[in-house]
């Protein structure tokens, strides 16, 4: 780590704390993530084509990934719960699985990359729950930021 790096989840004696962030500027903030599930072609195909018995799985994990994300606070212990302008979840097939991208919004004093990566991984988790009946050793896999806008540490874009 940087040696100019302080974390800001520790305070003065080491102990984690929630973030003072009553000063801050309310600013227009997102974030996107990415995750992917790794499964064979037969197991993707039920999903693709609605034979689970479970239900729809691609509309049932957007709904998970977004309900993570509102309760991201809930779940990560020092997040700020805040209120989400926008979330949208999307699941394309690829050729080793599902590829997963979360877009979060928000306006307000703190940003939304956790509320991306909970979403992404809550999404995954899901696709793995409504079809691990037909393969148990899928991959869910390099889940990550991808991008965030706003806030005092400015913009942020991963590399491909």
């Amino acid at each position: 780590m940087p040696e100019n790096t302080k974390l800001t989840h520790l305070n003065q004696d080491g102990r984690p704390h929630m973030v003072d962030v009553t000063d801050k500027n309310i600013t227009h903030r997102t974030a996107s993530a990415e995750g992917f599930v790794e499964m064979s072609s037969d197991t993707k195909n039920i999903a693709i084509g609605g034979q689970n018995a479970k239900g729809d799985v691609i509309s049932t994990s957007i709904l998970a990934g977004v309900m993570a994300a509102k309760k991201t606070s809930d779940i990560i212990p020092l997040c700020h719960p805040l209120p989400l302008s926008k979330v949208n979840i999307s699941i394309e097939p690829v050729d080793l699985g599902f590829h997963v991208i979360a877009d979060v919004k928000t306006s307000g004093k703190t940003g939304v990359e956790m509320e991306a990566l909970t979403a992404v991984s809550a999404s995954c988790l899901t696709i793995y729950d409504m079809l691990k009946a037909a393969q148990k050793d899928m991959n869910i896999k390099n889940i990550r930021l991808l991008r965030k806008t706003g806030g005092k540490s400015g913009d942020f874009s991963a590399g491909e």
